[in-house]
């Protein structure tokens, strides 16, 4: 009988294949616009695929020997082409929309992923990247590692007000809420100095000081930027904050504190350690 069955499939198969019935192979050249979605490629073990990221993939350390196509938002539609990629998985902030499907009209397999900074998208994007790349059981086996992990962090800043602050590109801005770093410090219990605003917003050295901090979280690249944490916490505004009196600042990898990815558990660990010492954290 199995023969038969055997026999039977083989006789079939060119007529499947004909049909689109046949199981379709796992992509081997990936494009990643968008670095949450390029570091889920590389958390799924799939770095291999990867030809080609957006400038916004910063990590792993694998994903910056890349070829580039420009900045997610504003990718190079030209330079995606020429990576000849069979699937290019985007944010959906990735764009502009008409340059996505431009690549879909060039034969380019287009996936889009959620990019909110929330749990129950970070699941999403992990599945759909997973299922984009025909590793559905890894997708679902990372979801249920990052909840037992999560679980175990509890809130534990109580109390504090702490402000978040990105200038890496020379530009200060404040981090408000429905962003990444907003949704961490509510896990940890703490209190956004900026509360009530929306998004990424400038501000100006008395706003700085008027927010009266308790803590500094802000990025390795805000820090590079300047020089060092004491250059850093030295800025109009930024010194005049109890944060900056007591050096109570908390240095993070930018996708980390930017974003909510693969390494959540991570990041929550070192920012919940940061904001518990009474001495400069860095990473």
């Amino acid at each position: 009988m199995k023969i038969l069955q055997s026999a039977l499939i083989t006789a079939l198969m060119p007529l499947l294949c004909a049909a689109g019935v046949a199981h379709a192979a796992p992509p081997a050249r990936v494009v990643g616009l968008g670095g949450p979605a390029t570091e889920i490629v590389y958390a799924l073990d799939a770095g291999k695929s990867m030809v080609g990221v957006d400038s916004s993939s910063i990590y792993p350390p694998a994903a910056l020997k890349l070829p580039k196509v420009g900045y997610y938002r504003a990718f190079s539609v030209e330079g995606v082409v020429s990576l000849k990629p069979d699937l290019v998985l985007a944010l959906d902030h990735a764009g502009p929309p008409q340059a996505l499907e431009q690549l879909r009209k060039l034969g380019s397999k287009v996936v889009v992923v959620p990019s909110e900074p929330t749990l129950a998208a970070l699941d999403q994007r992990i599945l759909g990247v997973a299922a984009a790349l025909d590793v559905p059981k890894q997708g679902q086996a990372l979801v249920d590692k990052l909840h037992t992990e999560l679980r175990d962090i509890k809130p534990s800043a109580e109390g504090l007000r702490v402000l978040m602050v990105s200038s890496h590109t020379g530009r200060m801005q404040a981090v408000g809420e429905n962003t990444a770093g907003d949704a961490m410090l509510k896990l940890l219990g703490a209190t956004n100095a900026l509360a009530g605003q929306r998004g990424f917003k400038p501000f100006s050295a008395e706003a700085a000081a008027a927010l009266r901090p308790d803590v500094i979280v802000t990025t390795s690249m805000s820090i590079d930027a300047v020089g060092s944490v004491d250059a850093f916490l030295a800025q109009p505004g930024l010194s005049a904050t109890p944060a900056a009196r007591d050096k109570r600042i908390v240095v993070m990898d930018d996708l980390l504190m930017l974003s909510i990815g693969p390494r959540l558990p991570e990041a929550l660990r070192l920012l919940r350690n940061g904001l518990a010492s009474r001495q400069v954290a860095a990473r």
